[in-house]
């Protein structure tokens, strides 16, 4: 259990993984995975995280790809 949430930790602190491919791997959702970051990280790591990830595009796919459409030819 231990090394399951320490790859959940560090999926989510990837820019490369999002959260839908988070939910592939490990059948969590966004919101299970940000309250597993609040439990586990340091007050001050986890804030850091959040203002990092919130409105990341890399992070919510599915937000990258509708603006990856309005740009296609």
């Amino acid at each position: 259990m231990k090394k399951e949430i320490d790859d959940v930790i560090g999926m989510a602190w990837s820019d490369k993984i999002s959260f839908e491919e988070i939910k592939k791997r490990t059948g969590l959702k966004e919101k299970e995975v940000i309250s597993i970051m609040r439990k586990k990280l340091k007050k001050n790591s986890y804030v850091l995280w959040r203002k990092r990830v919130r409105g990341r595009p890399s992070k919510h796919r599915k937000k990258t790809r509708s603006k990856m459409n309005d740009y296609e030819f």
